[in-house]
């Protein structure tokens, strides 16, 4: 053998025995997809090497059939944006009459006398031929009701600030949007917000359990009575905001005797593990390793923006 690179990789490669290809190439400083072809070569020339490769078979399935991948459309909408617009102006239908001064506020200019050159004189008239202008005698001043103050326009036609009110009577409402589902069973896709109001959808895509094998094949190791699962999830920022935090950080598992089981610090190269912050109209996914007793009934998967749940928790029962 007189390639220094192949003799690179077949020395490493004995120093392991068994490793990823993109493990491999971190470990000689080299690409992964040159190091597959020369170990595929090198497997091909007689050596005592066999290359594999583990894949996802129902991603695989998936990919083939065409199946679409989860995310934001193009062109929607937020639900929000189709709201309706208030009235401008003085409105219309039942508002023409808002507004106009009552006929109570139009008696004050009849108190003085008839002034200006336009019409001809005339003897004053009798105190008695002008309509009383204030409460009889007998009748204390004081208890007299005071005039409301003029409407305002604009409260009339719009209603107190925060409130729905201004919306148009000669119009009929809008159709309440559907309340978001908080629970769900594997596959569904729900909707809720993050803690800065990021609007995301969490989809639980699968849940492997057990997964020793997995477990075992990255290089820890189990102990007696204890399992392992591999939870594979998806999220999808539908905001304006961007989410800044791990995705899976709250994802917990609930167990029939009413216990949470926290995820466990460890990651498996051939299920890669979430990464941090999720962009506006971004979709990633990553898997979650948990380590649990081997007698634990898991009924549910959980997904929370903080520790402790709150209404923007979301639930997917597993239970068959």
């Amino acid at each position: 053998m007189t390639d220094p690179a192949d003799a690179r990789l077949l020395a490493a490669l004995a120093d392991v025995g068994k490793v990823a290809v993109h493990e491999l190439a971190a470990r000689v400083g080299m690409d992964p997809r040159e190091v597959a072809y020369r170990l595929v070569n090198l497997s091909a020339s007689g050596l005592p090497l066999l290359v594999g490769v583990e894949s996802d078979p129902q991603g695989l399935r998936a990919a083939l059939a065409g199946a679409p991948v989860p995310g934001p459309q193009g062109g929607q909408q937020p639900p929000h944006a189709h709201q309706p617009q208030p009235p401008h102006g003085g409105g219309s239908g039942p508002y023409p009459a808002q507004g106009t001064p009552s006929g109570q506020y139009q008696i004050a200019p009849a108190y003085g006398a008839p002034s200006g050159g336009y019409r001809p004189p005339a003897p004053p008239q009798p105190p008695a031929a002008h309509p009383p202008a204030v409460a009889p005698p007998s009748r204390p001043i004081a208890t007299a009701p005071a005039p409301p103050p003029p409407p305002d326009p604009v409260l009339n036609t719009w209603g107190p600030p925060q409130t729905a009110s201004w919306a148009r009577g000669d119009q009929p409402p809008a159709p309440a949007a559907p309340p978001t589902p908080a629970t769900g069973r594997p596959g569904d896709v729900l909707e809720t917000q993050g803690l800065d109001g990021e609007r995301l959808a969490v989809q639980l895509l699968e849940v492997q359990d057990p997964a020793d094998y997995l477990f075992e094949a990255a290089g820890y190791r189990l102990r007696q009575g204890e399992r392992a699962i591999v939870v594979h999830t998806e999220i999808t920022n539908r905001g304006d905001v961007a989410f800044a935090s791990l995705p899976d950080n709250y994802l917990e598992l609930l167990s029939a005797e009413g216990g949470t089981i926290t995820k466990a610090p460890v990651s498996l190269s051939s299920r890669p593990p979430h990464r941090i912050g999720v962009r506006p109209g971004e979709t990633t996914g990553g898997h979650t390793v948990y380590v649990l007793p081997e007698a634990t009934r898991v009924t549910a998967v959980r997904w929370s923006p903080r520790p402790e749940p709150d209404e923007r928790s979301r639930l997917w029962s597993v239970e068959g």
